[in-house]
């Protein structure tokens, strides 16, 4: 067969005929995926189509990250503590996608947001089930958020799950109970629908970890990758405000929140307070 130059022909091998075989589009329902951006800014303004994808993207791996931390706590509380570990690592991973998306959406300078900030209404990225679901999964727990979703029944019924479920952080205690490390009663048998508060005791149970990793490597390799997810956690929430600081200034958020002051307050919570603590008693 003679080409052109610079032409690669098709290997004979390769699939041509779709009628019956089951094709990449179809697989991925891209039709679907590929049709679900819907500007709503008149005459459409040119960078929206930038921040429909932006959030939808956000959204899918808010879906995977959600799918790995739950299926990590089913591996903790039967003890494949190997496995979980590698979900969380996959977690990692994810978050690293998540936190450098903030920098495609900080090429969107203030004027051209404004164009059709407006279109949006009330809607906000505050309303992400997914994103509470996980914090929720990761024990940042807050009854109160459902009432945000009155009138979405997924959302509802995908947050009270992580609500009603021990969190990450709890099935790693129980785990280590389970190995034979004091911590303490009221942290296993704690109501898990709250949110975790900081217990002295359990400093002291990661003291020991810590003081000695070659004897308990697995769950002080543990402690470590909780510590590496809240730490992406963190940098995403900070990458999330100087986004908006550079877009709106502080200006109110348009779900009703005060914006950049209301994202600068959630870089004061954490999720695993104890871990954090112990490199001072150390």
């Amino acid at each position: 067969m003679s080409t052109e130059r610079g032409t690669r022909p098709l290997e004979s091998g390769i699939v041509r005929d779709f009628t019956g075989n089951l094709s990449y589009g179809r697989y991925l329902h891209l039709d679907e995926l590929l049709a679900a951006q819907h500007p709503l800014s008149r005459p459409e303004h040119h960078d929206e189509l930038l921040f429909v994808i932006q959030h939808q993207t956000s959204e899918l791996w808010l879906k995977l990250a959600l799918h790995e931390l739950t299926t990590a706590c089913d591996d903790l509380a039967r003890d494949d503590l190997p496995l979980a570990l590698k979900r969380l690592a996959r977690v990692k991973h994810v978050q690293r996608q998540l936190i450098e998306q903030w920098s495609v959406l900080a090429t969107l300078t203030p004027s051209e947001y404004g164009q059709f900030r407006g279109f949006l209404g009330t809607s906000s990225g505050f309303q992400s089930y997914q994103y509470r679901a996980v914090e929720f999964v990761l024990g940042n727990k807050n009854e109160a958020m459902l009432e945000l979703f009155a009138d979405d029944e997924t959302a509802r019924r995908i947050l009270t799950e992580a609500l009603d479920r021990p969190s990450l952080y709890d099935e790693f205690l129980r785990l280590l109970a389970r190995r034979g490390h004091p911590v303490p009663d009221e942290l296993l048998q704690r109501d898990v629908r709250a949110a975790h508060v900081e217990h002295p005791g359990l400093v002291e149970v990661f003291r020991a970890i810590y003081a000695d990793p070659d004897r308990y490597w697995d769950v002080y390799e543990t402690c470590e990758e909780l510590v590496d997810i809240e730490e992406n956690i963190q940098l995403w929430r900070f990458r999330h405000l100087k986004t908006v600081e550079r877009t709106i200034g502080f200006r109110t958020g348009t779900g009703g929140s005060s914006g950049a002051d209301f994202l600068r307050r959630a870089l004061e919570l954490t999720f695993f307070p104890e871990l954090y603590s112990v490199r001072t008693a150390l």
